[in-house]
């Protein structure tokens, strides 16, 4: 039988944030605080933020006076986890359920439509959209005992047909298409197992890149609409897969200057805090979580 995992909570004393960082001038502003939802991964929307917390959806509007958290109505979806993305051109989102299942569903809330097969083996987690809204990438996970162990990433029809491995024989995450749609950027292992760096790579699994080369774990490159910037997750050296609850930095990379990313934030956090994209429809700013203690 497979264990479907609980939505996460907070430990004791601890609170998350929700900032937004300005590429252009480096402000960093908290949006919105809570002690009782535990928000994660914010998608940007037109409307403002979506964020998943308790196995619900939320919105927010990170630019309102008094910022307040909205629950999405998705009725009959199963507890979200914090993978989702925004369908381009269309008014939907896809969410990643605790089930192991991938929905479609109208991102201001409704009838949520699975589009994966529940008699596959795999879990699937949701990380990427195609531009053109024609296919998705998402890491699925094997099922050993019940429980889910890291796997690979896979790519389908927005639908769910068309699946097929690209990362075979490797741990990868955290998949994400360039605003081209010429790349899939992730986060792989290949190059050295137990240490996550970022890479990118074609569709069909060829011209497998290294980007990042250096002693930290370095998760969820996440590509600003128009590429000028891409934003990553780097955690301490010698961790194992993307915990919560440590001190971790943001990185971002000016155009295509991958030996030089610049630290923009050194925060607690971790799982939660980019997991998805989150860059503004603009490109000029990108939202994020924090989880500080006290």
């Amino acid at each position: 039988m497979t264990r479907i995992p609980p939505a996460r909570g907070f430990s004791d004393g601890q609170r998350c944030r929700v900032h937004v960082y300005d590429l252009a001038t480096g402000d960093d502003r908290i949006v919105f605080e809570h002690a009782n939802v535990l928000l994660e991964a914010p998608n940007w929307a037109a409307e403002g933020l979506l964020l998943n917390g308790g196995g619900l959806l939320w919105s927010l509007d990170p630019d309102a006076a008094d910022a307040t958290l909205i629950q999405v109505e998705l009725p009959g979806v199963p507890t979200l986890n914090n993978d989702h993305v925004l369908v381009p051109g269309t008014d939907d989102i896809l969410l990643s359920a605790n089930d192991g299942q991938i929905y479609r569903a109208p991102r201001a809330g409704g009838t949520a439509v699975r589009i994966t097969d529940p008699d596959d083996p795999h879990w699937h987690f949701l990380h990427g959209v195609r531009p053109d809204a024609g296919r998705i990438a998402y890491t699925a996970l094997e099922l050993a005992d019940g429980r889910a162990v890291q796997g690979g990433i896979r790519v389908a029809n927005i639908d769910g047909s068309d699946d097929r491995a690209i990362t075979p024989g490797q741990v990868a995450d955290g998949s994400e298409w360039s605003p081209d749609g010429e790349w899939v950027y992730l986060n792989t292992e290949v190059f050295s197992p137990g240490h996550a760096q970022i890479a990118r790579m074609r569709e069909d699994g060829s011209e497998l890149e290294q980007l990042t080369f250096d002693e930290r774990v370095n998760w969820f490159p996440h590509l600003a609409p128009g590429g000028e910037a891409t934003v990553y997750l780097s955690y301490p050296p010698g961790t194992q897969g993307h915990p919560a609850d440590l001190t971790v930095e943001l990185r971002v990379v000016r155009g295509d200057d991958w030996a030089h990313p610049q630290t923009v934030a050194t925060l607690p956090g971790g799982q939660g805090t980019i997991n998805v994209h989150s860059w503004s429809p603009e490109g000029a700013r990108f939202a994020y979580v924090d989880y500080p203690f006290g």
